[in-house]
């Protein structure tokens, strides 16, 4: 065992941040930051990419971990870049160890004293790289599975460009309308008469829901323990997180099988109901689902660093080209033939990450 301090050294001043309003879609160097995804955007610049690799990026704020092994830029704050001191240690080996790592999650705060504070096992040098070629398979056939999934949801959104246009233009003379007027935004639950002292209903927290469009609607509370200080939502409605990091991160979800219909969950939803005769939740959801459609809601953000919030303004003055809701319908079906494979997919994942887990367990403890 060594101590932390030992092995690792902070070289995050050595890293240049790019702000996100300069991140692009294409670029010479990669943008790294605290978020979900590797990539988070690219930079041009001639210089000032960190070179000095492999290194470790540990989210101070959200504790993932990534390894990269090309130059790249930081993005925003809260991205600590660390290297190693010692020969006796293998990046992959520690990628995976502080992965495995139990650092307690006291929200958006920085985590990284908590790092500092870890033993490493530090076994000889070959058997660190054998665990690492082993964990690496796992994680390939984990990343195959995901890149299955992502074609799936690229294969969804290039059938809604296909039959509507780029989110935000009018290329099949539809007509623009503000996305406030097909649907209703942040709908009150004092018009939801089924609303009952007693009454059992789905409760779901913002980690219930993920980049993917799943939601776990498995946790349940009576109304009376929720009705207040919770966001309300039914049956079909459509989730969008509001709060930095989560919106940028893509989650997002239709509310599908809901405990009485009814859901209760965290204040940093913001949700879309459809209306009747005009739109479907399934339009709705790949709607806010496009990068395009997140990017501009980062743009249209307030509040302060780590607290920024997409206003409710933003989603009811959005642009959209609304298409005949039988157009919608039809689409809707395309999609769910998707959805139905990725279930399939997901539940491969689960198996392999089940399997990824006891190994991590076994060689981390």
């Amino acid at each position: 065992m060594a101590k932390f301090a030992e092995v690792f050294s902070d070289e995050t001043k050595r890293g240049y941040k790019i702000p996100t309003s300069e991140y692009l879609t294409s670029g010479k160097h990669p943008i790294i930051d605290q978020g979900y995804g590797q990539i988070a955007g690219y930079a041009d610049l001639e210089s000032g990419a960190f070179t000095d690799v492999p290194a470790i990026i540990f989210g101070d704020h959200t504790r993932i971990v990534k390894y990269v092994d090309t130059p790249f830029f930081l993005g925003a704050d809260g991205v600590k870049v660390l290297k190693i001191k010692t020969p006796n240690a293998d990046y992959k080996y520690l990628f995976y160890f502080l992965q495995n790592a139990k650092i307690p999650n006291t929200g958006y705060n920085r985590h990284f004293k908590w790092l500092k504070e870890l033993d490493v096992p530090l076994p000889s040098i070959d058997e660190q790289r054998r665990i690492a070629a082993i964990l690496d398979k796992v994680t390939d056939l984990i990343d195959k599975r995901r890149a299955q999934m992502d074609k799936l949801d690229l294969l969804v959104k290039s059938r809604f460009v296909e039959m509507f246009g780029e989110p935000g233009t009018d290329s099949k003379g539809w007509g623009l309308t503000s996305l406030g007027k097909i649907c209703q935004i942040n709908p009150k639950k004092g018009k939801d008469q089924r609303l009952i002292n007693r009454l059992m209903v789905s409760f779901v927290p913002m980690t219930a829901i993920d980049e993917t469009g799943e939601i776990d609607v498995s946790d349940t509370k009576i109304y009376d323990e929720v009705k207040t200080g919770f966001t309300y939502f039914a049956e079909d409605d459509v989730l969008f997180a509001k709060i930095t990091p989560c919106m940028e991160n893509g989650k997002g979800a239709i509310a599908k099988g809901l405990c009485n219909g009814i859901g209760f969950g965290s204040t940093e939803f913001h949700v879309l109901r459809p209306i009747s005769g005009k739109t479907n939740s399934c339009w709705i959801y790949t709607l806010t689902s496009f990068a395009s459609f997140r990017r501009d809601a980062a743009n249209n953000m307030t509040g302060s660093a780590g607290q920024r919030r997409v206003p409710v303004s933003f989603l009811e003055n959005y642009k959209v080209s609304a298409p005949p809701v039988e157009e919608q319908n039809r689409f809707e079906l395309f999609a769910r033939q998707c959805i139905d494979s990725k279930t399939v997919i997901r539940q491969s994942i689960e198996m392999i990450e089940t399997l990824k887990e006891a190994l991590m367990q076994h060689y981390f403890g």
